[in-house]
């Protein structure tokens, strides 16, 4: 008599766990999007937001800025088709398009946190990127608000190659001042750092500020 298998249950899934690295570089990374636990498409972080994930050898958090998402065909052969039907006509006519769509998104990596050196947040790059397969988490507000206490990254996020710089330097900085509850001083201070990195270009400048509101 074969006695059934045991049932053991499917851990929990943390809500913030919401990617793994797929591709990696000194600079960025590029994640893939879990896969719902509902019949329903992967919900890609948004524009400017902000995501950690794990050097895996010295155990450091390492922070990111998302730039890039896409939503695409599982293989390069197969192009998505418009079919004419709702989100809920998709899920009792066509359930199969749920599993054959992936969505990736581009992190451009700001800085880390050394546990070493007492958890001191660097705004620079890491000695290394996170390695493929890391599980890619949403920051906790109270680390951005930490990391974000020094404006280096956004240094680096102005020579970002292959962004919409301007347009994501304005959604990190409202991202920022909204978690920071509408904090002025540190606005200011945000542009005042943009102002020197813009070498006076008022134009391009004001252009950044106008896409920050509460």
């Amino acid at each position: 008599m074969r006695l059934p298998l045991p049932q053991f249950p499917t851990p929990a899934r943390s809500p913030r766990h919401i990617a793994e690295v797929v591709e990696t570089t000194t600079t960025e990374f590029l994640a893939q999007c879990l896969d719902p636990e509902s019949l329903d498409f992967a919900q890609m972080p948004p524009f400017g937001s902000w995501v950690q994930a794990m050097d895996e050898v010295s155990g450091n958090p390492i922070y990111g800025v998302v730039y890039h998402a896409t939503t695409s065909p599982l293989d390069s052969v197969h192009r998505a088709t418009a079919l004419g039907l709702s989100l809920v006509e998709l899920r009792e006519q066509q359930p199969q398009i749920f599993a054959m769509l992936k969505t990736e998104f581009r992190v451009a990596i700001v800085g880390y946190r050394d546990g070493a050196a007492g958890n001191l947040c660097y705004q620079h790059l890491p000695p290394r990127p996170p390695q493929v397969h890391q599980a890619v988490y949403r920051c906790d507000p109270a680390d951005i608000i930490t990391f974000t206490e020094q404006l280096d990254f956004l240094r680096i996020l102005m020579d970002l190659g292959g962004a919409p710089v301007d347009g994501l330097l304005g959604a990190v900085i409202r991202t920022v001042y909204q978690l920071r509850k509408l904090d002025r001083d540190w606005l200011v201070a945000a542009g005042r750092t943009l102002n020197v990195l813009l070498k006076d270009d008022y134009d391009r400048l004001r252009v950044i500020l106008s896409q920050i509101h509460p």
